[in-house]
């Protein structure tokens, strides 16, 4: 699946998954549940972005930071044994693997966070970028193969300047941006292929469909899609859209008709859909900042890190293996595993606790004031607190004890001293008794 899927600005992500972590409960309290991390594995990072399984069942897992120098790199792993690819001892050229793809002779095309495309054929290594290559950006989010062998590529970063759609055939590239095609943007984050043959590109504004003639762009505009942010697609047996945004929730669009799934109208405990895979039997499993969430068509169920294994609730890639398994990639946790077919306990003694409180802001974007209305699950100590990209703090809008029930608080976009920020995207932090939900408003003064 993709990198997240999906990374909106990198620094915004890695503060975001901080706050993300709230109570952590040992795997081997569940069964069915098995973690993979830096303590009890060959992983070097614990940031797992991308996971691919080749025709042996081997998982191929892109792993690491922006940070220039942190750990990180392509892991190959066969059940039993784990080989890590990084800069110091391949061909890799950056640590940060955003995205990986597998072509029909074995290759893998893996790409990083700021350093190109790299191609492996088990034994050498080639680099593509910017400098040497018709690659328009190093940054690159998200490759798919087509039927003929063509790598598709998105690529770009948060400031759209450079970036798109490439296509690769071995020999030529072509781009396709805001300049010469109906591409809605050029920071594109992902890219699906359906079954004949189209191209389905998610960007930060709205989606795109590429047919290899013409172009159909999906807005909020002239559509049913409920926010133009597309952090991740999956395609179903039925030819189904499952389209994740990075706000608004989980979208299924049938070529026609669109459903939106939120917090407020289904099982979904997060407006932030991060990672998408579909089971064989169609059920869709859908990654969130708030955990792994199981839709059947009927039914939702939620697993956390309070009611089951999972070893962190941002979930950033999904992919299921030939047996059912569930590989699970995680912001700050590593890798989980789930058997679906094991059973289901929870910790001896205890009583499984609530699912995380809702949480969001109207209007978004915003102006002048947002709203910040919140669901608090049981009488207790509540936090709510504003902060920008880099980490720092701007506000704290509420730090008391406040009675079970709904609560609604506004910003008007200043700091704790008064002063008026700039526009751009800043994050709310809330905290109820442990449990830490957060999101993204964005200030456009």
């Amino acid at each position: 699946m993709k990198y997240r899927n999906l990374q909106k600005s990198v620094t915004g992500r890695a503060f975001l998954s901080a706050l993300l972590i709230c109570s952590v409960s040992f795997a081997a309290q569940y069964p069915g549940w098995t973690v993979y991390n830096t303590s009890n594995s060959g992983l070097p990072a614990n940031r797992i972005n991308s996971i691919v399984i080749d025709g042996n069942g081997n998982k191929w897992i892109g792993t690491g930071d922006f940070i220039v120098g942190s750990k990180g790199g392509l892991v190959k792993f066969d059940g039993a044994n784990w080989i890590v690819y990084d800069t110091a001892n391949s061909g890799l050229p950056y640590n940060f693997v955003t995205s990986i793809a597998i072509d029909s002779n074995g290759n893998k095309w893996i790409g990083t966070g700021t350093r190109g495309l790299a191609k492996f054929d088990g034994a050498n290594w080639a680099v593509y970028n910017s400098s040497n290559s018709g690659l328009p950006d190093n940054e690159v989010n998200s490759i798919a193969i087509d039927g003929i062998g063509n790598k598709w590529i998105v690529a770009g970063t948060f400031i759209g300047e450079y970036g798109g759609l490439v296509k690769f055939d071995g020999v030529n590239w072509t781009v396709y941006n805001t300049s010469n095609s109906r591409l809605p943007s050029n920071y594109a984050f992902l890219i699906v292929i359906d079954a004949i043959g189209n191209k389905w590109i998610g960007t930060d504004s709205g989606l795109a469909k590429f047919d290899g003639a013409g172009w159909t762009v999906y807005k909020t505009s002239n559509s049913g899609l409920p926010y133009n942010w597309v952090s991740s697609i999956a395609i179903d047996s039925s030819g189904n859209k499952w389209i994740g945004t990075d706000g608004s929730g989980l979208a299924k669009f049938d070529g026609t008709k669109w459903t939106v799934y939120t917090p407020f109208n289904s099982g979904l405990r997060s407006y932030y859909v991060v990672s998408i895979a579909i089971d064989d039997k169609g059920y869709k499993w859908i990654g969130t900042d708030s955990g792994l969430t199981k839709f059947d068509g009927a039914g939702w169920t939620v697993y956390n890190t309070i009611n089951s294994g999972l070893p962190d609730n941002n979930v950033i890639s999904i992919r299921i293996d030939g047996n059912g398994n569930k590989w699970i990639g995680t912001y700050n946790g590593g890798l989980a595993v789930f058997n679906e077919n094991a059973s289901i306990k929870t910790k001896p003694g205890s009583t499984p606790k609530p699912l995380l409180p809702l949480c969001r802001n109207y209007p978004n974007p915003f102006k002048q004031k947002t709203f910040v209305t919140y669901n608090v699950l049981e009488n207790g100590p509540v936090s709510l607190r504003i902060y920008a990209l880099d980490g720092h703090l701007v506000q704290t809008l509420v730090n008391s004890r406040q009675t079970a029930g709904s609560h609604t608080v506004a910003w008007d976009g200043k700091n704790d001293k008064g002063i008026l920020m700039g526009r751009g995207v800043y994050l709310y932090q809330l905290i109820c008794n442990g449990p830490v939900v957060s999101g993204k408003m964005n200030f456009v003064e």
